[in-house]
């Protein structure tokens, strides 16, 4: 295997000085690859649906984009006010204000419900009347008695346009379902237009592409612009719903991702400006990184994967592994060129040397992240496949592109006075880290396996959790009022159940919709933990309206008729009264009926128990018809699961390929095993810390363990790898160890360092998500480099065994002044 590894680096030896002798042809080469790669930026796209989390062909996908082709999107605006007293004459004045305004100025919107335009159903003598609420505009005290009277008596109003307490009401916006970019639709023409029905019927919906994040965040931005010139003392607004806090997200994602890149490479650019004092040493690896960046997101773009959640802390993640692989290639050519000023040599001799542990570390790390790739959930699985794909870009550059521009810029040479030592704070800290490793073994390892088990214990406390709204500060406008929401007018988001009896007519059956009403009587009062069906309400709702209002509008006629032909009467009668609010609740064959049910947003893994009833309640009460569970809240707790499951996997793939990488590189089964120990170990405490501080297991916090542990693995490759040549070249492990400190120990100090700063920076996000995800993968790193200086350098010494003869002189050779400071070079 020595054989085998000395040969290989040779080979980088001859790549690197055919690279020297052809840099102008390397560089137009890879610059012409770049900028075709690069062409393809423009066309990335942003998106942070809740279904965006799913391929799509996952079921629950398909099933969810069936439902809006048919009944519209369920993602809704609900601009909510509380005043007083609502049943007053200013107030339905200002009310009436705020809809007209909010009707006539957003862009993209479907329909648009409140008190003003609400479904009146009566009748009068022999006709029915399906009429907007205030459509006779009351002027008389009077006349408001009557409509106060007439909203509290209709059981639809409830908790839907006004709370309980008749202190709230609410303006309720559904934004359209497909995207008007490149149509010539009026976007604000409003549902009545029927064009995306028209769409849906012909068969053409397929080619549309629904509401896009840029027109829902137009949406959003005009809602609020609007409401705030109507916000008063008496006049409080709120808006909530799951457009407005994905609107809320985006505008985090991207204030965030600029400010963690500007700080990010401010924080490396001074790291490598102090590790190589040299202009070079901060520009050619800053270049790195960015062309691997671009050529990452192009990659993206040109295979119409947008930007998602998850996929946000890309930028930083590349930014972090590009600056690693500069940094250890650098380090030797520097130490190099310093004593022989030969910059072809140098090259060679910085290619030769630490290539094939570039090589090796981006194998690891990338066999990790693609581990991603079999995930369940998009995001994720586009996370593993581009990070891990954009780290193989960031390796072919450093070996490539890299020796190509040391090859014609300028390098600084600093230069050391005769006699001047170069023993530095890094020297003799990597000293003490040496010697306590060395002389300490074995109480290193015991120390270290308490504190893996304390931290075992930490991981048994860990709680899963998807609590978007939990993610957003708490001081923020739309989970202030989507909580305000939430307990007051019971729900702010939607669970769809469709019941298709898959006959033409089949909702014409009395006893299924019997049932269907069962079902709404069994939803209102069930209540699970913190989740809840504030309300629920179907095609039976304007059955029950029409049949009341055919007879002479007595309340005890609020039933469904017990006569097949009946119904379907009153239902036709309903459809020709000019009301087009059917469509919403059943398809046009009468075949399929939609229940709405509003719900909390909340945590989706306490949707457990209460999906659970809510499926075992359906499968009883419909035995002979097809059931669809779908709706916001649904996908909210089927992206949670997915998660739980794939990622589980993900571990088990990243450990195995890790693993099987690291035998394979390190040439020795029982080495190449131990190896994992300083990985895994960085893991589970960083698990066990998760545990200890009640950091939940959410979407972004099940990435650390997989992304940390294919950083980590690098500075053990660079470890075992140096160790390695110490050994065979001393045959004793102690000076193996202290040898390997002083050079590679530098490089993964600072590397370790950028690593970490790029994760940590994300405890500057807004959302708490990402803060915890950035704390706790800056701290598994940090906890890798020490694994790594005392439990690696500890397994060594005591797995090889020094030799009998050469031993002190060695190790007392290793830890002179001048040995170190001949190493400073490396820094320099």
């Amino acid at each position: 295997m020595t054989t085998v590894r000395n040969n290989m680096e040779k080979w980088f030896a001859s790549l690197a000085r055919t690279i020297y002798h052809n840099r102008l042809k390397t560089l137009f080469i890879m610059a012409a690859l770049i900028a075709a790669i690069a062409s393809q930026l423009p066309k990335l796209t942003i998106d942070i649906s809740t279904e965006g989390f799913m391929h799509k062909t996952d079921q629950a996908r398909v099933d969810y984009d069936t439902f809006r082709d048919q009944f519209g999107r369920d993602e809704l605006i609900i601009v909510a006010i509380r005043s007083p007293e609502i049943f007053e004459g200013n107030f339905l004045e200002k009310l009436k204000n705020l809809h007209e305004d909010l009707e006539e100025n957003i862009p993209y919107i479907e329909d648009i419900t409140s008190l003003i335009n609400a479904r009146n159903t009566r009748g009068e003598k022999d006709e029915l009347i399906v009429e907007d609420l205030l459509e006779n505009w009351p002027k008389t005290p009077e006349e408001i008695a009557l409509i106060r009277q007439r909203t509290l008596d209709n059981p639809l109003y409830k908790n839907l346009l006004i709370s309980e307490d008749s202190k709230m009401t609410t303006i309720v916006i559904q934004p359209q379902v497909y995207s008007s970019a490149g149509t010539d639709i009026d976007v604000l023409e409003g549902f009545e237009d029927s064009t995306n029905r028209d769409l849906i019927n012909s068969g053409k919906s397929d080619e549309k592409e629904y509401l896009t994040d840029k027109e829902n965040s137009e949406v959003v931005l005009s809602v609020n612009k609007i409401a705030e010139k109507y916000e008063g003392l008496d006049f409080e607004v709120y808006i909530a719903g799951s457009s407005a806090v994905t609107h809320f997200i985006k505008q985090s994602m991207l204030k965030d991702v600029r400010r963690f890149l500007l700080l990010a490479f401010i924080a490396v650019a001074v790291l490598l400006f102090i590790m190589f004092r040299r202009v070079s040493g901060v520009v050619l690896p800053l270049l790195i990184v960015i062309l691997s960046l671009v050529s990452t997101i192009s990659l993206m773009a040109a295979f119409g994967v947008p930007i998602k959640l998850p996929t946000q802390i890309l930028p930083s993640f590349i930014l972090a592994v590009s600056v690693g692989y500069s940094v250890h290639i650098l380090a030797m050519f520097y130490y190099d060129f310093r004593k022989s000023r030969n910059r072809e040599e140098a090259i060679v001799y910085s290619v030769g040397h630490s290539g094939l542990a570039v090589v090796m570390t981006a194998a690891t790390t990338a066999g990790g992240l693609f581990s991603f790739s079999t995930s369940e959930v998009a995001p994720i699985a586009d996370l593993g496949i581009f990070a891990g794909t954009g780290v193989l870009l960031a390796m072919v550059y450093t070996i490539i592109l890299l020796p190509a521009l040391l090859a014609i810029v300028p390098i600084k040479t600093i230069k050391t006075k005769e006699g001047q030592s170069e023993d530095t704070t890094i020297d003799r800290f990597l000293a003490k880290i040496g010697l306590i490793s060395i002389g300490h073994p074995y109480k290193i390892l015991i120390i270290s396996a308490v504190i893996v088990a304390l931290s075992t214990v930490g991981i048994m406390k860990i709680r899963f959790s998807h609590d978007v709204l939990k993610w957003l500060p708490k001081e923020n406008s739309s989970r202030i009022a989507t909580e305000k929401i939430d307990k007051e007018l019971r729900g702010s988001v939607s669970l769809e159940i469709i019941i298709d009896t898959e006959k033409e007519n089949g909702l014409y059956d009395p006893d299924i919709l019997n049932r269907i009403e069962k079902t709404v009587a069994y939803l209102e009062i069930l209540e699970v933990g913190e989740v809840f069906a504030g309300k629920a309400w179907s095609l039976t709702t304007i059955l029950k309206e029409t049949n009341r209002a055919l007879n002479e509008n007595r309340p005890e006629f609020y039933t469904i008729p017990e006569n097949k032909n009946l119904i379907a009467q009153e239902l036709l009668l309903f459809e020709n009264s000019g009301s087009d609010d059917m469509e919403d609740f059943t398809n046009s064959q009468f075949s399929k009926a939609r229940l709405m049910v509003k719900v909390p947003f909340v945590n989706a893994i306490a949707y457990t128990e209460f999906l659970e009833k809510v499926n075992d309640h359906l499968q009883k009460m419909y035995p002979d018809v097809k059931i669809t569970v779908t709706g916001m809240s649904a996908l909210m707790f089927r992206t949670v699961t997915n998660a739980i499951a794939s990622m589980g996997k993900s571990y088990i793939y990243a450990l195995i390929i890790i693993t099987i990488l690291m035998i394979i590189l390190i040439g020795r089964v029982r080495i190449g095993l131990l190896s994992m120990v300083p990985n895994l170990a960085p893991i589970i405490v960083t698990l066990g810390i998760m545990g200890w501080l009640q950091i939940p297991m959410n979407l972004f916090t099940m990435l650390v363990g997989n992304i940390a542990i294919g950083l980590a693995v690098d500075d053990t490759i660079h470890f075992m790898h140096n160790f390695r040549r110490y050994f065979e070249e001393s045959g004793d492990a102690k000076s193996a160890v202290m040898e390997t400190l002083h050079t590679t120990g530098r490089a993964m100090l600072v590397t370790s360092c950028v690593l970490s700063i790029g994760f940590f920076i994300f405890m500057f996000a807004t959302m708490n998500n990402l803060i915890q995800f950035g704390f706790l993968t800056g701290l598994a790193i940090a906890l890798a480099l020490f694994a790594n200086y005392f439990i690696a350098s500890a397994l060594m010494v005591i797995v090889n065994r020094p030799k009998k003869t050469g031993v002190k002189s060695k190790l007392t050779r290793n830890l002179k002044p001048e040995t170190t400071n001949s190493r400073q070079g490396e820094i320099s």
